[in-house]
């Protein structure tokens, strides 16, 4: 999912939402930055604001319908009949006026999703962990393991990458999609890992490379 909206406390409202539904959720806070996380993140459905710097919510609704099928749903203050209208024939799939109701707007970002037939993802492995991307689960050694949607991500990132070393900006870039600004945040959700997929006697996957960032190792 990826939330395009140039007010921070508008884009981290929808994200907590939606990850509170099991969404894996990224931000961007200009239209630039919107086509850029496109083209890296793949989302399964774009939220896009109208009124961006950089680039009008419009025109990154044209750039995105030219190289994706991603639906988009059109998140704005414009409530005028001529926005819905130039949305729409942009290729929008759908159109929420601000101030919105959350449940609203969760509930068509999930009819969109079911429209779309979104394709589930590939299981990925390294060592004796496994991640499966359609049902979100995770075991190591078998044993299920128990990750929020913000975790399950950082996770996915390292199995991705298996054995880079990757930096805090890198992992703040590709997980949270927004510039934080607070690298501690990263350390926080690396030490929450690291305990629930640790059990006693096993080895830490998770690597500080001192001075350079992490690295999924053994």
């Amino acid at each position: 999912m990826l939330v395009v909206d140039d007010e921070r406390h508008i884009v981290d409202f929808v994200a907590m939402g939606l990850e509170g539904r099991g969404m894996e959720v990224k931000g961007a806070p200009n239209g630039p930055a919107a086509l850029k996380y496109l083209e890296e993140f793949q989302p399964d459905v774009m939220v896009l604001d109208l009124m961006l710097p950089g680039l009008s919510g419009l025109e990154v609704c044209r750039r995105t319908r030219a190289r994706s099928n991603v639906p988009i749903l059109i998140l704005s203050a414009r409530d005028e009949v001529k926005y819905r209208v130039d949305g729409l024939n942009l290729g929008a799939d759908d159109y929420v006026v601000k101030p919105f109701a959350f449940e609203e707007l969760a509930a068509r970002v999930v009819a969109l999703l079911r429209r779309s037939g979104a394709p589930a993802g590939r299981t990925l492995s390294h060592a004796d962990l496994t991640l499966d991307q359609a049902t979100r689960e995770v075991r190591r050694n078998g044993r299920p393991v128990d990750l929020t949607a913000r975790e399950f991500a950082l996770l996915r990132f390292f199995m991705e990458h298996p054995r880079q070393v990757l930096s805090k900006n890198q992992l703040l870039e590709a997980v949270w999609g927004y510039d934080y600004g607070d690298s501690n945040v990263v350390e926080a959700y690396i030490s929450y890992l690291r305990k629930k997929l640790n059990a006693p006697g096993e080895l830490d996957l998770i690597q500080t490379i001192r001075g350079s960032g992490y690295r999924l190792g053994r």
